[in-house]
């Protein structure tokens, strides 16, 4: 078994999972771990991804899904595959500082803290400044409402997005949150043997919400720890056009919306609070 099974998905990010295995491989580097990185390839057109890691990294497996099939179900691929004492979905477009360390410090803190079944870092943007990458549980109307960006126009809207993004805590604080961003994941075997990977009917979005709310209900605690630092160079690819005309011109956009039916239609419109 492994200690670490590192799994990254490729739909066409090339580019970036080459900068992002530079720096993952330096920050692993003196950590002592067995670790196991693994590229699942969604691309559809072949872009260049197997051949890059055939040449450059070696050492990385690679997997084939045969399509795109989404993000929970490709990640599953590569998760199941190999058996380890934790895991970690990792986006492609993640940057580890060269100070290094960052996972093997997180893995420490797992396990110290037995209440603890996943934790991810504080995500920084790239110029810097604190991303907002853990969440409180949603209502139905913070998805329409950030859909039609009500919380540009209407002040109390935006208070209501600002409590569901948790804006009004001190992000240096470690604290257990509701649900960390799906970019980075860090979680035990014996949590994934209880709740399961990801619920693959989700396409993309949606499915890291549903994995923390099934975290919490099987007795784990959800962590949000600051003291390490990573970096996202994170697009909100499902904002790109007016919010109405997005639903018919952007189909990221209109994945993200399936994914919001399908969450809420599991979950109902209750809100769970297990975090601050």
């Amino acid at each position: 078994m492994y200690d670490l099974n590192i799994v990254i998905v490729n739909w066409k990010a090339k580019r970036d999972i080459e900068s992002c295995l530079i720096s993952l491989f330096r920050d692993l580097e003196n950590s002592n771990l067995n670790f196991i990185v693994q590229v699942v390839d969604n691309s559809e057109n072949r872009d260049g991804i197997k051949e890059l890691i055939s040449k450059k990294f070696p050492e990385v497996k690679y997997l084939d899904s045969g399509g795109n099939i989404g993000f929970g179900r490709a990640q599953n691929l590569g998760l199941i595959s190999e058996e380890a004492r934790f895991y970690l979905p990792l986006n492609p477009d993640i940057y580890f500082k060269k100070e290094g360390g960052a996972i093997k410090k997180l893995i420490d803190v797992l396990e110290q803290r037995s209440e603890v079944g996943m934790l991810a870092p504080r995500l920084l943007n790239s110029d810097g400044s604190v991303q907002y990458s853990c969440c409180r549980f949603p209502g139905l109307l913070d998805q329409i409402g950030r859909r039609m960006n009500w919380d540009e126009k209407n002040k109390k809207f935006k208070e209501k997005i600002n409590y569901y993004l948790i804006k009004n805590f001190n992000h240096n604080k470690k604290v257990s949150v509701d649900w960390i961003m799906g970019s980075f994941m860090l979680v035990k075997n014996e949590v994934v043997r209880e709740v399961g990977f990801f619920d693959d009917r989700f396409f993309m979005y949606f499915e890291d919400c549903d994995w923390c709310r099934r975290v919490w209900k099987g007795g784990w605690q959800v962590f949000y720890c600051p003291e390490v630092e990573i970096i996202h160079k994170h697009k909100r690819d499902s904002a790109t056009e007016k919010p109405f005309l997005a639903i018919f011109k952007n189909s990221i956009a209109r994945a993200h919306l399936k994914s919001w039916f399908k969450y809420f239609k599991k979950w109902g419109i209750k809100k769970d609070r297990f975090g601050i």
